[in-house]
């Protein structure tokens, strides 16, 4: 590898982590989201040229924001006469000690600015793109994708949620009170999307993490709300079998394939004593205790299918979407036979919500195999391969399809 190639993998690799934490301190001290994200993607375009000569510094991470906020003064240094206190203000904050307000110590800049983004004077849409571009540094590309819109488009969505923060003057701050509570199940979905980011088959492992410690801190924050237990403990039991889901040659290896002696087994521990502190509610909740079933399974034959069965009926009253259907299908396919599987799964293809997804078509083939008709799951397993985004989903899709 090339000197400029390895600073280019460094540069990627350290702004996966840094990249929010720079935007959201300087977001916290400047209030000009614009400016952050200029200063931040500067200093990331500054790395790039200097660490192939200079090599990369013992701290990328402290280099980066070093090099943001220096930028910062030096546009503000450089602000109008008429936003002469503001940037007053902000210059002293940027040569100060950047001590955590008093009070606050348990919060951090990016648990600030995700509920700042989670805030209800913005559409729920706006709110979920946002937190993606800023908290999770999704591409602009890829959240358009995701919600069958234009890059141009998206971008001006987004321009609108910063433009609406602003004159709205929503305070970046974690609040307190009624307005804690309303805000939360914004901000534990936000969580379930940076910890799903990392954790999906061709995902980032360091967004997983981050959604961990964020949990952690949100648990810290509002110890009597069982939701954030329950999300934290999810985010726990799921991503205790990481070093197990591939293979030496990178491949997904099956959950009922997986060495369990692989298993992050103090995670699961820590997750199964979250999980017996809970009341019987709420979506994550069930989500969780569906986890630990499958973590404290001696092996793939001895897990509870039938507790995760009904799991997913409490959990399919309470949200009885297409996806959370479809999952109840497999639960009830592995409990009760592919037959009733299949049943369920007609059911949940009610109405269109799955069609052209391609896990429902690796649900059908699975049940179909399961039953004998090698052939048609075969072509159901090749269909769905035709329809995954990630490189390794589809090879394991086609791997099912030629073993049967």
């Amino acid at each position: 590898m090339t000197d400029r190639a390895a600073a280019a993998a460094a540069v990627a690799a350290t702004a996966v982590d840094a990249y929010p934490r720079i935007v959201a301190a300087l977001i916290r001290i400047t209030g000009d989201w614009g400016l952050a994200e200029d200063c931040a993607q500067e200093a990331l375009a500054r790395a790039l040229d200097r660490w192939p000569v200079e090599g990369v510094p013992a701290n990328p991470g402290g280099w980066l924001m070093t090099v943001a906020r220096n930028r910062v003064l030096d546009v503000l240094r450089r602000a109008s006469v008429e936003r002469r206190k503001l940037r007053e203000l902000a210059v002293l904050a940027l040569t100060a000690a950047t001590a955590e307000p008093a009070g606050e110590e348990v919060v951090d800049d990016r648990l600030r600015l995700i509920f700042t983004c989670c805030h209800p004077a913005l559409a729920i849409q706006d709110r979920v793109a946002l937190t993606l571009r800023t908290i999770c540094a999704v591409p602009t590309v890829e959240i358009a994708r995701a919600f069958l819109v234009s890059e141009s488009a998206m971008t001006r969505r987004l321009t609108r949620a910063k433009t609406r923060i602003a004159d709205a003057g929503i305070p970046y701050r974690v609040p307190s009170g009624p307005a804690l509570r309303e805000r939360l199940p914004g901000v534990l979905a936000v969580l379930y999307l940076l910890f799903t980011r990392g954790y999906d088959a061709d995902g980032e492992p360091a967004f997983a993490d981050e959604a961990i410690r964020l949990a952690r801190l949100l648990v810290r924050l509002m110890p009597e709300q069982p939701e954030a237990s329950a999300l934290l403990a999810l985010f726990l039991l799921q991503h205790s079998r990481r070093a197990a889901r591939r293979d030496a040659d990178g491949n997904l290896v099956p959950l009922d394939r997986q060495n369990r002696s692989d298993w992050d087994h103090a995670a699961i521990a820590e997750g199964v004593r979250l999980v017996a502190g809970l009341p019987e509610q709420g979506p994550y909740a069930w989500q969780a205790r569906i986890a630990a079933c499958h973590a404290t399974a001696a092996s793939a034959e001895q897990t509870d299918w039938r507790r995760i069965a009904d799991c997913y009926d409490q959990m399919f009253r309470l949200q009885p979407t297409p996806v959370v259907a479809l999952n109840r299908a497999v639960a009830h396919g592995y409990a009760y036979g592919p037959a009733a599987g299949l049943s369920l799964l007609a059911e949940a293809r009610e109405g269109g919500g799955l069609d052209g997804y391609p896990l429902a078509l690796a649900v059908e083939a699975d049940l179909v195999a399961r039953q004998g008709d090698r052939d048609r799951a075969a072509a159901l397993f090749r269909a769905a391969a035709e329809r995954v985004h990630g490189d390794a989903e589809r090879r394991a899709l086609l791997d099912r399809a030629r073993s049967g």
